[in-house]
């Protein structure tokens, strides 16, 4: 069964840092891109960050260059989203997501809330 489990969100001040982990199982997961994306109230899923299955990654928005650290862990099934100087427009539910295009494979975990908020 494939499960994508995302944790270490939630409520923290502007300015300060989290760190999501995103737990996959139930497929080899080295093979795999992963992405993190995110979902703000009243607006659409957008593209945070992405790491191939190779390692290379591929920042999304210039809001978030620079601020935003996606890394893979394979011996761990684990992909982060090292997150810094949060601002309160990164309020959002983050969600993990694994695709392998040659397999047609399309996998979203659940999310998780970040609230940046004073």
């Amino acid at each position: 069964q494939v499960q994508l489990v995302e944790s270490g969100g939630g409520l923290v001040q502007p300015g300060g840092s989290l760190r999501l982990s995103c737990a996959a199982s139930g497929f080899t997961f080295s093979m795999y891109r992963m992405s993190w994306y995110r979902q703000a109230p009243g607006k659409e899923r957008e593209l945070v960050a992405r790491i191939t299955s190779s390692g290379a990654v591929t920042a999304a928005a210039d809001s978030m260059k620079g601020r935003f650290t996606i890394s893979r862990d394979n011996a761990k099934s684990t992909v982060y989203l090292q997150m810094s100087s949060l601002k309160p427009e990164d309020t959002a539910v983050y969600y993990c997501n694994a695709v392998w295009s040659a397999a047609g494979h399309n996998f979203w975990g659940q999310g998780t809330q970040v609230t940046v908020s004073s």
